[in-house]
């Protein structure tokens, strides 16, 4: 009834919580009929004002009533090296991935690690001698506890809690999109795209191949990566028989622009190299793949399939974008260092531009969360519940988009995507997919992550994060044409 909220404990019983009244337990209802919309025992939604509250005390109730959750669960994801040797880490050391397996669950969660780039034979060694876990696997410590969207807890996780989590090491040095192994000729391999499929290839003996859901999440590199190999692995899984798997995309902070940079550099090295050009030098050092769809479009210009705007248009698999508008790593890019010290009046109208041009080519992307925050990565962060646009969480936002999907499923029947609509309808009212914030400086949004001054280390609130950066509100107010307060107040409020 209304007011109630369902909980499975221990899988073999399910928890109904009245508001304020008493706890009952009762017989689980019977599973969906396989082909219909996706169930799932937990919706949080008529608790998500008070979700830490409401989750101590579901896990009280559930070590209380059952020894099996009274025992300690193991939260960390186990080191498995890819039983295919010759699928290796830039040094020729074997790839792997990490595993924490939900026995019952039919959802899978793939996550990409991200971590920049080489692109020649100086870059990658001088990456080899300072960022080495990057490139081998020689170092990796054996388990990993997931964070975010890969912690198993229901507090911090609310949606995919539950999931088999598969973190994937990044040690490619590729953007995921390599196919060249390591040959007396070659100074290193590049193997990031097979590393992906060789892993999809083992955890099929796992359980992926009876999954409902795969979602191909990753980070910066990561996030590109999931761009460039979202529709191969859908592909790939349809050609071993396995299309009922519904293959999706979860992008994070992977969108980036090849736009001109505030101050141009010789490409030297990773950081102050241009992103065209260090692409179009990577692509042939790599032997990089890019999705078929839009090597067609970009016939002799393939290194443009590795930039968000110009690659998704192509793709046929869903794909939800997460890109803060002002991207840390972009402005990285493009030459803007803010070191601490107030940033000039040319820089601070790039970084305004930034955010507008990032903005624009957002305009086709039907699942979208990017708020107007200074930052770089969010779906791995512990506080990443915490980040809002127009009153939606990221964890809210995909939970919607989830469920939008379930209603209009794709699946693959020899490499085509077809779609399988549903008879429940489009998305539920106050559930919103395309979230981008309006406002138009950088953490002029409220909830963006802390900052801190890099002298004092003291946290800054917005007002005084843009006058540290050189903001001038009264100037900033004449040029929009309105009262100096009732710009500061709009700041204050993230409009």
């Amino acid at each position: 009834g209304a007011g109630r909220v369902c909980v499975c404990v221990c899988v073999c019983v399910c928890v109904c919580v009245r508001g304020g009244g008493r706890t009952h337990a009762r017989r689980p209802q019977q599973p969906a009929p396989e082909g219909g919309a996706e169930s799932f025992p937990l919706d949080f939604t008529a608790v998500e004002g008070n979700m830490d509250n409401f989750m101590v005390q579901i896990k009280n109730l559930a070590q209380s009533l059952y020894p099996c959750s009274a025992q300690k669960l193991d939260k960390d994801m186990k080191l498995q090296f890819l039983k295919n040797v010759s699928v290796t880490c830039n040094d020729g050391s074997p790839a792997g991935y990490y595993i924490k397996e939900s026995r019952g669950s039919r959802r899978w969660l793939l996550f990409l690690e991200g971590g920049w780039y080489c692109f020649n034979r100086q870059t990658c060694d001088s990456r080899y001698e300072t960022m080495r876990s990057l490139m081998s696997s020689t170092n990796w410590p054996l388990s990993r506890t997931g964070t975010g969207i890969l912690s198993s807890q229901p507090e911090e996780n609310p949606h995919w809690w539950n999931a088999n989590m598969v973190f994937v090491p990044y040690c490619s040095s590729d953007v995921w999109s390599g196919v060249s192994p390591k040959t007396d000729h070659s100074d290193y391999a590049f193997m990031g795209s097979l590393i992906i499929k060789e892993v999809i290839n083992e955890l099929l003996n796992k359980g992926l191949e009876n999954a409902k859901v795969l979602l191909l999440a990753g980070s910066s590199a990561g996030g590109t990566g999931v761009l460039l190999n979202v529709d191969q692995v859908a592909e790939h899984l349809g050609s071993q028989g396995h299309g009922e798997v519904r293959v999706r995309g979860l992008m994070d902070s992977g969108w980036f622009l090849d736009n001109k940079q505030y101050k141009f550099t010789d490409c030297l090295d990773t950081i102050s190299c241009a992103p065209t050009e260090a692409i179009k030098r990577g692509i042939r050092y790599w032997g990089g793949m890019v999705p078929e769809s839009c090597r067609q479009v970009h016939v002799g210009e393939e290194w443009k399939c590795f930039f968000g705007y110009k690659v998704f248009p192509t793709l046929k698999s869903p794909v939800f974008v997460v890109q803060w508008l002002f991207d840390e790593a972009q402005l990285t890019a493009d030459n803007i260092h803010l070191t601490g010290q107030p940033v000039h009046e040319d820089q601070w109208r790039y970084i305004q531009t930034l955010g507008q041009e990032l903005r624009s080519t957002l305009q086709d992307v039907k699942a979208i969360f990017a708020p107007a925050c200074l930052s770089h990565k969010l779906i791995t962060r512990t506080n990443w519940m915490d980040i809002q646009v127009k009153g939606t969480s990221l964890p809210r936002a995909l939970h919607c988009w989830d469920r939008n999907l379930q209603e209009n499923t794709y699946i693959n029947i020899n490499n085509t995507l077809h779609q399988r609509k549903h008879k429940t309808g489009v998305a539920r009212p106050g559930c919103p997919l395309r979230l981008i914030d309006s406002c138009p400086w950088p953490h002029c949004n409220p909830s963006c992550p802390a900052i801190r001054d890099q002298l004092t280390g003291q946290q800054m609130n917005v007002i005084q994060f843009l006058k540290h950066m050189g903001f001038d509100v009264q100037k900033m107010a004449q040029q929009q044409g309105m009262d100096a307060r009732k710009l500061l107040g709009m700041l204050n409020n993230g409009n």
